[in-house]
């Protein structure tokens, strides 16, 4: 069995979110599983010398972009054990960052339509090509309607994965004959509400459906959850399952991590004290080991929940508590956050932007992590935390419903409130803060967390099921 994952971002060489993770972890679990896997991604301006030192280059090749041709470099690189191409054309893709151009829909439609041509210049056919995202949402569309004929391509099935739904590649009608090339008579495919809509021809024309927790497949047949794509999910729900993502634990390991002051294991987690004080000095917060620390590592939006935060914020720092935030985002919050530093400097450390070694010493370092999301398909944070033995307060949505269990049923691995509701995540965050003062409690709820198991051994292992269905039809 043979999969070509196809995605616009992969770690490490390009990230803006958790597709970069899961792009990065999932081929190399399956191969652990014995099933190649290898990935396409764009060959983008800010990928590092150091890792462009390590591709080769296979061949150069035409693609057709609706009425036009484009020159597409094919290269090769190794990562952990799993092939990488990467898909060069400079006027697409040497920009700085990975979206938000004018030209999105082109860059990504070229991109698309290049996945299926470098198949016969890579000596690899796979059998699926799993995509992901509005970004490859074209390739089951051309496939079906360009390739499907060609013997080197009939066989070939296809897989899409929503990762948020919110983000669906809508575009004007001008784009169907200009960009995406497709005949007239198939235009309904990318119609939608209005306007282009890509997720919803790759909803229609791909052979499986899947998305990032077994909640989420659930949540987005609704319109609350849906951004207006429930109806077309209903119809074809019959394609549609939810997998839950893991974390690589390779890379999220307190035993090794050299981003952390002091490392620990699930058998003697005591240096967790270190990060703790060590982030509190680092954050020029007091170093107490009585208080419960906080953590937040997040983009700063609504529908991550800060608006319950802002809410309730004041009315949380009247307890003995000190909270470390990490991120950025909407103006609202990012202001917010900061003017709370500055008025409760012995309570509140905001730090803006992402710092992926911050994040893990505040990972590593807080007591409690909160992730109060409004909606959350899967969630790599709750997984995170877990990891390092910090335990986390959620709301029960999409993935965080499918990870945590509320501890106060004695089995549970952290504190959830079901309820979108400001003055629920508030009692939440006292239960959490009464929690940790029974110290002998608590440490026996750290080591639970700590020996979690949200690794993609399982993940893989229902994708590899859900491949092995699709080729036997």
């Amino acid at each position: 069995m043979k999969i070509l994952y196809a995605s616009s971002e992969a770690y490490p060489y390009a990230m803006s979110g958790g597709l970069a993770d899961v792009a990065g972890a999932l081929p190399k679990a399956l191969r652990r599983r014995l099933v190649g896997c290898r990935v396409v991604m764009p060959l983008y301006e800010g990928i590092s010398d150091e890792l462009r030192a390590n591709m080769k280059f296979i061949t150069s090749i035409t693609v057709p972009v609706a009425w036009r041709r484009q020159y597409c470099g094919i290269f090769e690189a190794r990562y952990n054990g799993v092939i990488y191409y990467l898909l060069d054309n400079q006027y697409y893709f040497k920009r700085e960052g990975l979206y938000g151009h004018y030209d999105d829909g082109e860059r990504f439609a070229f991109f698309s339509r290049a996945v299926l041509e470098i198949i016969p210049y890579i000596d690899y056919t796979p059998d699926i090509i799993h995509c992901n995202d509005w970004q490859t949402a074209m390739v089951p569309v051309y496939l079906d309607r360009f390739y499907k004929h060609d013997p080197k391509y009939a066989d070939i099935k296809t897989v899409f994965t929503i990762h948020n739904i919110q983000y669906q590649g809508k575009f004007g009608y001008e784009i169907i004959s200009d960009v995406l090339g497709i005949e007239k008579e198939d235009s309904s495919l990318v119609e939608y509400d209005g306007c282009v809509n890509l997720m919803k021809a790759a909803i229609q024309c791909s052979h499986k459906v899947t998305t990032v927790s077994p909640t989420y497949a659930k949540e987005i047949l609704t319109p609350y959850y849906s951004h207006g794509l429930d109806s077309i999910l209903k119809e074809y729900e019959y394609k549609l399952c939810g997998i839950i993502n893991g974390i690589d634990t390779a890379v999220y390991d307190p035993e090794t991590d050299q981003n952390i002051y002091a490392n620990y294991s699930a058998t003697d987690f005591s240096n967790k004290k270190i990060n703790k004080r060590e982030l509190q000095r680092e954050m020029g917060l007091p170093e107490r080991s009585d208080v419960a620390v906080i953590g937040i590592v997040s983009r700063l939006v609504k529908h991550k929940g800060f608006d319950l935060v802002k809410h309730s914020f004041e009315d949380l720092l009247k307890n003995d508590i000190q909270v470390v935030i990490l991120g950025s985002g909407e103006w609202e919050f990012e202001t917010y956050l900061y003017e709370m530093s500055k008025r409760f400097p012995m309570q509140v450390a905001y730090k803006t932007g992402f710092i992926p070694s911050l994040a893990r010493k505040i990972y590593a370092g807080a007591d409690i992590f909160l992730m109060p999301s409004q909606s959350e398909p899967c969630g790599l944070a709750q997984m995170i935390s877990l990891r390092y033995g910090t335990i986390p307060i959620v709301r029960s949505t999409g993935g965080l419903n499918d990870t945590i269990t509320d501890s106060g049923d004695g089995k549970g691995n952290g504190f959830v409130f079901k309820t979108y509701n400001a003055h629920d995540m508030a009692h939440t965050v006292y239960r959490a803060v009464e929690g940790f003062k029974n110290k002998e409690g608590w440490k026996i709820l750290v080591k639970r967390a700590l020996e979690c198991d949200n690794s993609w051994n399982n993940s893989a292992g229902s994708y590899i099921k859900l491949y092995k269905e699709l080729l036997s039809k």
